[in-house]
């Protein structure tokens, strides 16, 4: 049996200041909600922060990025955050841009133990400042290395008590392959089952990547809610 805890101050005790963390979601969708807001209420700063996006000014990572406790972000995607475009332009953090297909394979080949490869992403734009150019083919490739982190903060929709997760539709994103990049990965999961429950071809992380997990009910905000008159 995995370490399983009921409280999510608790959970998330291990986080230090300077760490590396990667936050699993896709905007709003799949973030570990209640990981986040216990994670404020510590205060660990100066974190390097790995998602595909910093959430929204009063959401998800813009929680803690309101509280200045993210110094370096690595993300793919950053415009529905007003107070990050702030932090930007005043130089308060600092940010790396990522094509979303190679910061996906930055983290899956983290997981895998590949330290770098090559991506047609970004070649000829100023995403390639800086880095090594082969030609494959006849065609130019950048090389991009791996992403790995201390602690991954994922979320499920159905977790065992093995560690074996399940994720409800889209939700998936970014937590699989956030699971196995980190040394640590505390999954939030919505229900927790016996182990034996979850059918092994509707298991989409083995237990084998997940050290801790805890019960949480997510408020699942939207975005943006578009209403249509009928």
């Amino acid at each position: 049996m995995k370490q399983i805890v009921t409280s999510f101050d608790e959970a998330i005790q291990g986080i230090e200041d300077g760490m590396t963390i990667m936050v699993g979601g896709f905007g709003l969708v799949g973030i570990p909600e209640n990981l986040i807001q216990a994670l404020a209420r510590k205060g660990s700063k100066h974190l390097t922060v790995i998602s595909n996006n910093c959430g929204v000014d009063d959401w998800g990572l813009g929680i803690l990025l309101k509280n200045h406790q993210i110094d370096r972000i690595i993300a793919s995607y950053v415009g529905e955050n007003k107070e990050f475009e702030r932090q930007v332009l005043a130089g308060e953090i600092e940010v790396e841009l990522t094509p979303q297909g190679t910061l996906a394979e930055r983290i899956r080949a983290g997981g895998a133990g590949i330290p770098a490869f090559y991506s047609p992403a970004g070649v000829g734009t100023p995403i390639a400042d800086g880095k090594e150019v082969r030609s494959f083919g006849g065609k130019d490739y950048l090389l991009e290395t791996a992403l790995v982190a201390d602690v991954s903060l994922i979320r499920a929709a159905v977790g065992d008590t093995m560690g074996n997760l399940r994720y409800h539709k889209t939700a998936r994103n970014f937590n699989p392959m956030m699971a196995a990049a980190a040394r640590m990965t505390i999954a939030e999961v919505e229900t927790l089952v016996e182990a034996g429950e979850l059918a092994p071809d509707d298991i989409h992380t083995p237990g084998i990547y997940v050290q801790m997990l805890i019960v949480g009910q997510q408020e699942k905000r939207i975005e943006k809610r578009t209403i249509a008159r009928i």
